[in-house]
C-alpha cells in the first residue's frame, strides 16, 4: 500500500521553515477529505462524460456542432475557475481551508443539479460558468491536506487523495453509463448533485483545521517564484496548462467517437465502462507511485508520466474496434496515474505553509485554463478535421509538458532527495 511504512519523526523542514506544527487530528481530516473526495468524483464522473449526448438532447441538431457546443460548455466551467481559483487560494489562507472547501461542496451540489433543469444549451452553458466559479474542489482537497499532513508523509497522502479521486472517476462513469442509457440525460446531474451535498456535510462534521494567525507565522514566505525560480515557475505553469489542455482536448468528442466505433445505441455505457477500465487502473498506479515518488523524486515520476501517457494517447486515433480502446485505456491509466499526486506533493513539499492556499490557486489556475481550452479547441477540430487528429495532438502536447519538466522544472530546497533504508520501519498514515 502506498499508505504504509511512513515514519512520524521530524525532518529538516524545506525552504528554511520553522518546525512544522502537527495538527494530531491530521490522519482523521485526511480519510475525511479522501471520502469527501471521492464521493464528489464519483457524482461528478456521472455527468461530464456524458455531456456530449446531452448537448445533443438540449436540440443541436448537426453532428458536427455537437463537438462544438460541448466544447463550449466545458469551456465556459475551465475559464470561470481560472478566474476564481486565485482568489478563492487567498480567501483560504486568510479564513480558513475547511470554510473554502466546504464552498466548493455545496456550491458544486447546486449549480450541477441545476444543471439537468436546462432546456438550451446556453443555460447549460450559463450553468456550467456558475459551476466553475463557485467549486475548484481539487486546490481546496489539496490545499485542505498539504495544510494538515506532515510534510514527510505528503507524497503518500497526495497519492492517496488521488486514488479516492481516480477510483470515483472509474465507478462514476460506470453507473453514470447505465443510468444516462435508463432514465435519460437528466437524472444523473441529480445524483450529482445529492453527492457533493453529501460531500460538503462530510467535510463539515469530520475534519479539522488548526488555524495559524498571521503573527505566528513564519518569516519565510516562500512561494512558487523563490521555489522553482522565473524561468522555473513559467515552465511549472506551462506543465500545468498543457497538462490540463491536452488531457480535456478529446472531451467533447470521447463519447461521439466511442459510438462511432461502437455502432451502439448504449454509447453513454459502453464510454463508462471505457473510462472505468481507465481509472482502475489510474488509481492502482497512485497506490505504487505515491510512496515512489517520496523515494526517487517527485519530477522524475512526472517526466515519465507524461513521456509514457503520450505513447498510448496517440494509438488512440488508429483504433478500429472498442476491445482496442480498452486496452489503450489501461495502458494510458498505469502509466498516466501517477502524475497527479507528483505534482501535488512536489508543490506542496516547497512552498511555505502560509502560502499553500494561494500556492494551490495559481497552480490550479493555470490548470482550469487548460481545462477551458483545450475542450473548446479540440471541439472545433474534431468538427472540421474529425474525431481522430485530436489523439495525435494529446500525445504531443504531453511529450512537450514532460520535456519542460525535465529541462525547466528544478525546485529549490525541495524534499527531492532519495529516502535510507530507515523508511522501511516508517509507520503508517492509517495508523492510529
Amino acid at each position: 500500500m502506498a499508505t504504509e511504512h511512513l515514519q512520524q519523526t521530524s525532518q529538516p523542514p524545506a525552504c528554511g521553515q520553522a518546525d512544522e506544527v502537527i495538527d494530531p487530528h491530521w490522519r482523521r481530516t485526511l480519510w475525511a477529505v479522501w471520502f469527501a473526495n471521492l464521493l464528489a468524483a464519483v457524482g461528478f464522473s456521472f455527468v461530464m462524460p456524458f455531456l456530449p449526448l446531452f448537448v445533443r438532447d438540449l436540440g443541436v441538431a448537426d453532428e458536427r456542432m455537437v463537438s462544438s457546443y460541448s466544447g463550449v460548455a466545458m469551456f465556459a466551467a475551465g475559464m470561470s475557475l481560472t478566474i476564481f481559483q486565485p482568489i478563492w487560494g487567498s480567501l483560504a489562507d486568510r479564513y480558513g481551508r475547511k470554510l473554502m472547501l466546504q464552498r466548493a461542496m455545496f456550491g458544486g451540489a447546486i449549480t450541477i443539479a441545476l444543471m439537468g433543469f436546462s432546456q438550451t444549451i446556453w443555460q447549460l452553458v450559463i450553468f456550467r460558468f456558475m459551476q466553475g466559479a463557485l467549486t475548484g474542489t481539487g486546490s481546496a482537497c489539496n490545499t485542505m491536506v498539504a495544510s494538515v499532513t506532515p510534510r514527510k508523509h505528503l507524497g503518500a497522502a497526495m497519492g492517496l487523495l488521488q486514488t479516492g479521486l481516480i477510483v470515483g472517476n472509474a465507478a462514476g462513469p460506470w453507473m453514470g453509463g447505465v443510468v444516462a442509457d435508463t432514465y435519460g440525460y437528466r437524472i444523473p446531474f441529480f445524483v450529482c448533485g445529492a453527492l457533493w451535498a453529501i460531500s460538503g456535510f462530510v467535510v463539515l462534521f469530520f475534519t479539522t483545521e488548526q488555524r495559524v494567525r498571521p503573527e505566528e507565522r513564519g518569516n519565510g514566505n516562500h512561494g512558487l517564484r523563490e521555489v522553482f525560480g522565473r524561468g522555473g515557475l513559467a515552465a511549472l505553469l506551462s506543465a500545468f496548462f498543457l497538462s490540463a489542455f491536452a488531457v480535456t482536448f478529446v472531451g467533447p468528442i470521447f463519447p461521439l467517437f466511442v459510438e462511432q466505433i461502437a455502432q451502439t445505441d448504449r454509447a453513454a455505457t459502453v464510454t463508462g465502462q471505457l473510462m472505468a477500465v481507465g481509472g482502475i487502473a489510474s488509481g492502482l498506479a497512485c497506490i505504487v507511485v505515491g510512496r515512489l515518488a517520496d523515494r526517487i523524486g517527485h519530477r522524475r515520476v512526472l517526466v515519465v508520466a507524461n513521456a509514457g501517457s503520450a505513447f498510448f494517447s496517440i494509438p488512440h486515433a488508429f483504433a478500429q474496434s472498442i476491445g482496442q480502446l480498452f486496452g489503450l485505456r489501461v495502458g494510458w491509466g498505469l502509466i498516466a496515474g501517477g502524475g497527479g499526486p507528483a505534482m501535488n506533493a512536489m508543490i506542496g513539499a516547497s512552498v511555505s505553509p502560509d502560502t499553500l492556499g494561494r500556492t494551490f490557486g495559481i497552480t490550479t489556475s493555470a490548470m482550469c485554463l487548460g481545462f477551458a481550452l483545450g475542450p473548446l479547441v479540440g471541439g472545433f477540430m474534431a468538427s472540421g478535421m474529425g474525431m481522430r487528429l485530436p489523439f495525435i495532438v494529446m500525445g504531443i502536447l504531453q511529450l512537450i509538458c514532460a520535456l519542460l519538466i525535465a529541462l525547466f522544472v528544478r525546485p529549490k530546497g525541495h524534499l527531492e532527495v532519495e529516502r535510507t533504508s530507515e523508511d522501511a520501519d516508517e509507520e503508517p498514515i492509517a495508523a492510529k
